[in-house]
């Protein structure tokens, strides 16, 4: 199959580079027309080698319109429980750039997945975001267990939490909250003394008790 490419649509362009703040250039194609062209390439993706598959992402990220990006990250996705941990971590240097809210949390998904699948390969991959000086990765270090439940490694956790917790940084704060709030449909009792016992900001109280105050209140 050859390369994926989109044609421009202006119209629905302007507003979706709006919406993230006109830092990236948009075709206009929306995620459910993008995920229909995209489904023969990722199906052909899981035949490829780890090598084509790293060349293939590399060349959709490194494309200037932001629909190429996400195209890049869904192949990520898709093969990533594929890869040995040397392969994962030749990812970070396309994880660091470009970077967005959008762009971050999307990797940061295959990363999660990742740990999951493989538990003792968290440890590691936990070191390449916890207290990096770029504040997308300590983001994704907070938020790299995402839905783990009672497997989340509540030391990690705690780490990369209490290292920005005086950050003012507001997508460190709402990443804290947003841990914070998941694993509070594990252990509702835990995340209300941690946050009782820790100086956290306004914004990561809020967002991570948003679920305790609806359970109180049944």
């Amino acid at each position: 199959m050859s390369r994926l490419t989109f044609i421009s649509n202006p119209k629905k362009a302007v507003p979706m580079a709006n919406y993230m703040r006109n830092q990236f250039s948009f075709l206009g194609i929306p995620k459910p027309q993008r995920a229909e062209a995209e489904k023969v390439l990722l199906k052909e993706s899981r035949q490829w080698s780890t090598v084509k598959l790293q060349e293939e992402i590399f060349y959709y990220y490194q494309q200037n319109e932001r629909e190429y990006q996400y195209v890049a990250i869904d192949l990520f996705n898709k093969n990533v429980l594929r890869l040995e941990l040397v392969e994962l971590k030749n990812y970070l240097p396309l994880v660091a750039a470009k970077e967005w809210w959008d762009s971050i949390d999307s990797w940061r998904k295959g990363f999660n997945d990742y740990v999951k699948a493989y538990p003792e390969t968290l440890t590691e991959v936990f070191s390449w975001f916890y207290q990096a000086e770029d504040f997308w990765f300590r983001r994704i270090s907070i938020n790299l267990q995402l839905q783990s439940k009672t497997a989340t490694d509540l030391l990690l956790l705690e780490k990369a939490i209490l290292n920005d917790r005086q950050t003012n940084e507001f997508f460190i704060q709402k990443a804290i909250g947003w841990s914070l709030r998941e694993y509070s449909k594990t252990d509702p009792l835990y995340v209300t003394e941690f946050i009782a016992k820790n100086n956290l900001s306004r914004l990561a109280v809020r967002e991570g008790s948003r679920l305790l105050k609806k359970a109180s209140k049944k």
